[in-house]
């Protein structure tokens, strides 16, 4: 199986792909997420409004603090900034159709402001379930058969065929899904959790406390182990692990480097803690996922 690697910026969480078709802002295109280096969809966000449909398998979505179990037929909202990750937890051999656009390329700007802009910054709407049993969902759903098929052919006039497409998806959302709210405390609260896991990020080779962790967040010891449970269901120092291991397993797919240099690398001091922990993880010893990867 050929792995991919997902790109993310380190400062900030941001996705690093850029997201072109032509001239639009846009893509569209398949994800197995088993075929990521990761073996799932890492924690990040991006400018970009994303719209996803499940074609085979089962997965659970997070956004923000919620998660969200999709099966084939189903397909989600996923809010332009919203922290977002994916797991085939089951091992399903998930498929789904991911569109990414900017808001603006949904409606023309003299209507933006009034029926696209008030629901990007609504902060109670980070996400909406399409339930593929609903009418107005199978609407969504086959205009993003549409743009797929759209940006693979790129037959004449296939840019105005897109907008045309976008349209009919918001004018669906509008009607069917969508409420606007914007509450401070949540915007504060998605700042924070961005400004913590950037700074684990950048800071992962080096000795972490909690005590680092809140002040990177401007929070109290307490606050920051809810932040972390509510979001990601660990302690803020068990994610510090995981993002370890995580980095290690990028490493380990480079031969010449020895298990005790991955080890130092992303963090350890002993390299014996490092394969003990590694195993735990992923079941298996560095060494053994390094001769079953290369």
């Amino acid at each position: 199986m050929k792995f991919k690697q997902f790109l993310i910026n380190e400062q900030n969480l941001k996705e690093l792909t850029k997201h072109y078709t032509g001239a639009l802002p846009i893509a569209c295109y398949e994800t197995t997420i088993l075929e990521h280096a990761s073996g799932y969809i890492p924690l990040h966000w991006h400018d970009e409004i994303q719209l996803i449909y499940v074609l085979k398998g089962e997965a659970v979505f997070q956004v923000n603090e919620e998660k969200i179990k999709l099966r084939s037929g189903d397909g989600l909202f996923i809010n332009s900034g919203c922290l977002h990750m994916a797991e085939d937890l089951k091992k399903t051999g998930c498929v789904y159709i991911c569109l990414n656009v900017l808001p603006h390329l949904f409606l023309p700007q003299e209507l933006y402001t009034t029926y696209v802009l008030p629901y990007v910054q609504s902060t109670n709407l980070s996400y909406v379930l399409i339930d593929g049993s609903k009418e107005w969902s199978r609407a969504i759903q086959q205009a993003l058969f549409v743009i797929r098929k759209l940006v693979q052919t790129k037959e004449p006039l296939f840019e105005i065929e897109i907008t045309a497409n976008l349209i009919k998806v918001w004018k669906q959302l509008l009607v069917h899904a969508f409420q606007k709210q914007y509450v401070y405390t949540e915007e504060v609260k998605n700042q924070r959790i961005k400004a913590m896991l950037t700074w684990v990020h950048m800071n992962y080779r080096e000795k972490i406390t909690l005590d680092d962790i809140a002040a990177s967040g401007q929070i109290s010891r307490s606050e920051c182990c809810r932040y972390f449970k509510r979001m990601l269901d660990v302690t803020p120092l068990q994610y510090v692990m995981k993002y370890r291991i995580q980095k290690s397993i990028l490493l380990l797919k480079q031969e010449e480097k020895s298990i005790t240099d991955v080890a130092f690398e992303v963090g350890f001091n002993s390299t014996s803690y490092f394969i003990d922990q590694f195993k735990k993880m992923m079941g298996m010893t560095p060494l053994a996922y390094r001769k079953g990867k290369l």
